[in-house]
């Protein structure tokens, strides 16, 4: 049994150390099928956290939006809330399934920053949830477009996601919600087939 969590985070810069996570969205999916979306609007509060203008203009938010989100508590327990209808966390090791993490940049990015939410609040046990060897979809398409690379201008969502043949409606890129969408919809275009038979004999 798989168990997915396609994920996209929004922050308020781009250091997980000293910036926080505004937005985090999410698709659960159980064995192919998709189980719940959610979408968690969260105020970054701990001790030190920086705010940056750049950073909320590319999401097209502002700091006032931000400052007047839920704490950041509640959106961790609403994390929570939703993983634990899927899974145990205090099951014995061994028979625990636990989430695959899968995002777009998410190994350079959006994992740090989630491991720094769950710390943030207090939670040392975030492996408790997630496997480490988290899904990057950007790795997927490096490997799908290695032969095209070169011809590409950049390897943003959109860019790839275009080469891939998705509609990519660009009002509404940056928001986290519609990029896991289009990220899920690429992970299914770019997911690897096994390899075929090797009917070779050796020597």
């Amino acid at each position: 049994m798989s168990k997915l969590m396609f994920y996209d985070c929004e922050t308020t810069g781009t250091k997980f150390w000293k910036n926080g996570i505004h937005q985090i969205s999410g698709i659960i999916e159980i064995d192919g099928d998709i189980k719940e979306k959610f979408d968690i609007r969260t105020r970054p509060e701990y001790k030190g956290v920086i705010i940056e203008e750049e950073a909320l203009a590319v999401s097209g938010v502002t700091r006032e939006q931000v400052l007047a989100y839920p704490p950041m508590h509640d959106g961790y327990q609403e994390i929570l809330k939703i993983l634990g209808k899927y899974m145990d966390p205090y099951e014995k090791k061994g028979k625990k399934r636990k989430f695959h993490l899968v995002g777009y940049n998410s190994r350079g990015f959006d994992d740090s920053f989630l491991r720094a939410y769950f710390v943030q609040n207090g939670d040392q046990y975030f492996g408790s949830w997630f496997y480490s060897d988290s899904i990057d979809v950007m790795v997927l398409a490096s490997d799908f477009f290695k032969d095209v690379r070169h011809q590409m201008e950049n390897f943003q969502l959109r860019t790839v996601c275009k080469k891939a043949g998705i509609m990519v409606d660009e009002t509404k890129l940056h928001d986290a919600q519609y990029d896991i969408s289009l990220t899920r919809e690429l992970y299914y275009i770019l997911r690897p087939s096994p390899p075929p038979h090797d009917n070779s004999q050796n020597a």
